[in-house]
């Protein structure tokens, strides 16, 4: 009886010894699952975050090859819309121009012929405007605010009957600032209320203009570039390359302006000097709707010592630091009808206050400069008189 009980007790020992075995196989296969379980999971959270990054990285490009047709799209656009351009100009050429026979032509009658072409263009010219208006004197001066740097631009949309006022503070930016009105302006503390406008370049100079809704500024690189933004579409609706090369400064106390853009009763204008005539200040006549040169004059204006300019019916009044501390002056105009010269035109001071001006842009609808002085903005109210009256 003792030795079956002894077997029994043998037998379970036994049964007992596998089971704990078998429980510990199982345990050490569970662990081990569940560390693969653990590793792929890992695993999985890895390459889950690498797809996301791939993924995030490949919208990235997309967007960017998107940004790039766009951009290139423009560019074609453009390219077309010069392209045309030109085709017309020379379809024009052609049907003004007969074929030029082959001969030696005296030298004379060469002079003869430019003479004609000049007066020509002068008759053309005339043919444009009925405006006969210039300046007689400063009626009255109003410091609206201080705001910005030494120099930059302020302007209404001249023309346009708009009250909203655009700023454009430094010498090279690419950030507009955009007031309701002139009040809104002068009761905003800095900038803090306008609504910011972001061009696709940066300016270069104080010599823009915002004429019907557009703004005109130019892009300096390679080439002198006239950038036209439309500031309701936010989109660039045109752009050129400005035809005169070797460019100059065309103020010498402002040298980092070297084509100041004007507007007046007739439309846009361009003030520039260049190498080939360095003494002097030219002007250009622009289309503001195709960007192209109308005309073009050598003014007897010298740049040294000019601050800035405007354009009022046709004539360009050029402004020069005075020797008195305080004021600035009319020294110079021209006139494209020539009905006023420089010797006839009267000679106006500016009661300035602080140091030279480096804008100063003339509104036909208000008769006003809006002025940039070390960052005052100032307001000139302007007295007239018919040029016939000289």
């Amino acid at each position: 009886m003792k030795a079956v009980q002894l077997l029994v007790l043998i037998l379970s020992g036994l049964v007992g010894a596998q089971q704990q075995a078998l429980m510990d196989y199982l345990e050490r296969r569970l662990l081990a699952i569940e560390d693969r379980i653990s590793l792929w999971h890992e695993q999985t959270s890895r390459y889950a975050s690498e797809l996301r990054e791939f993924k995030q990285q490949m919208v990235a490009q997309l967007e960017g090859l998107d940004k790039s047709k766009e951009a290139l799209q423009s560019e074609l656009d453009t390219v077309g819309t010069r392209v045309d351009r030109v085709e017309r100009e020379m379809d024009y050429l052609e049907t003004q121009n007969g074929v030029q026979p082959c001969v030696d032509v005296d030298d004379k009658l060469v002079e003869q012929q430019v003479t004609v072409v000049k007066e020509r263009n002068k008759a053309k010219y005339a043919k444009l405007t009925d405006c006969s208006d210039m300046i007689s004197s400063i009626k009255a001066m109003k410091i609206l605010k201080r705001v910005g740097g030494a120099k930059g631009m302020w302007t209404k949309d001249m023309g346009s009957g708009t009250k909203k006022v655009y700023i454009l503070n430094g010498t090279e930016d690419n950030t507009v600032y955009e007031f309701g009105t002139v009040r809104e302006f002068t009761s905003s503390q800095g900038t803090s209320a306008a609504t910011s406008i972001q061009l696709p370049s940066a300016w270069r100079g104080m010599g823009h203009a915002i004429y019907n809704n557009q703004l005109y500024y130019l892009k300096q690189g390679e080439e002198m570039k006239l950038i036209k933004f439309d500031l309701q579409k936010n989109i660039v609706a045109d752009s050129a390359v400005f035809p005169a090369k070797n460019h100059l400064p065309v103020y010498s106390l402002n040298p980092e302006t070297f084509i100041d853009l004007a507007v007046d009763e007739e439309g846009l204008w361009a003030i520039y000097a260049t190498q080939e005539n360095e003494r002097y200040i030219s002007l250009a006549k622009i289309d503001s709707k195709t960007l192209d040169i109308e005309q073009m004059w050598d003014t007897p204006c010298v740049r040294e010592n000019a601050e800035a300019a405007f354009v009022i019916c046709g004539t360009v009044y050029v402004v020069y630091n005075s020797k008195l501390p305080s004021r600035s002056q009319i020294q110079c105009v021209f006139d494209v009808s020539d009905m006023v010269t420089n010797d006839d035109a009267p000679h106006v001071h500016f009661p300035k206050r602080y140091g030279t001006h480096a804008s100063l842009k003339y509104s036909p609808v208000e008769q006003l400069l809006y002025a940039w002085d070390d960052g005052y903005q100032i307001l000139y109210k302007l007295q007239m008189k018919k040029k016939l009256e000289v």
